[in-house]
């Protein structure tokens, strides 16, 4: 694992996990006025899942900015992925997995995910975090992870509009945390990026 900086103006750090690879995953964390950090074992157990040959790009957002700077820092973290690496996927949970969904929708052309997973979405935040409008402006395979006991966020529009458009959706028997189930969540997510990377 190697300790990065990503550039674009916002204090950002991230944990590159196996450096050498040519095929990179960004991991976008949960909220971070909840404690989302780049540590967080969801996101660790899909960097586990995508050894050994890809990388996993876990990142701290910067300050706080309602939302907007964090879908800034993921871009930012796609941007840097897509200079170093052949081919990058994305992927986010619960807060991050709207950020992920706003970021590939708004990526330019040359930084665009080959493919996005995303484990808890909430439907919808704010305007500026729409995950479920993303959708219809995403060209890359995508895959909705659900815990279908889950109501601490609204994701059922979410997987609604995902099925209408034939992308993959699994859903586990979990809560919102995935409490004892990080494994799990590898073996749903990881085998799905690492077929369309």
């Amino acid at each position: 694992m190697t300790t990065v900086g990503i550039p674009g103006g916002r204090d950002v750090t991230a944990s590159l996990d196996r450096p050498a690879s040519d095929t990179v995953v960004v991991a976008c964390p949960p909220h971070p006025q909840y404690g989302g950090k780049r540590s967080d074992t969801r996101l660790q157990s899909v960097s586990d899942a995508l050894a050994p040959d890809v990388g996993c790009l876990r990142f701290d957002y910067g300050a706080w900015d309602e939302g907007r700077g964090e879908r800034v820092d993921a871009e930012n973290a796609l941007a840097w992925a897509s200079e170093r690496a052949d081919s990058v996927g994305l992927f986010g949970y619960s807060f991050g997995a709207a950020v992920a969904l706003r970021a590939a929708a708004e990526a330019e052309s040359h930084v665009c995910p080959a493919v996005l997973s995303v484990l808890a979405p909430p439907a919808g935040l704010a305007d500026h975090l729409d995950a479920t409008a993303a959708l219809d402006a995403i060209d890359c395979p995508v895959q909705v992870v659900v815990g279908e006991r889950d109501d601490t966020v609204d994701w059922e529009a979410v997987v609604d509009r995902a099925a209408e458009l034939g992308q993959a959706v699994e859903r586990l028997p979990a809560d919102h945390h995935f409490v004892g189930q990080s494994g799990r969540v590898g073996e749903t997510v990881g085998p799905f990026l690492r077929d369309h990377l």
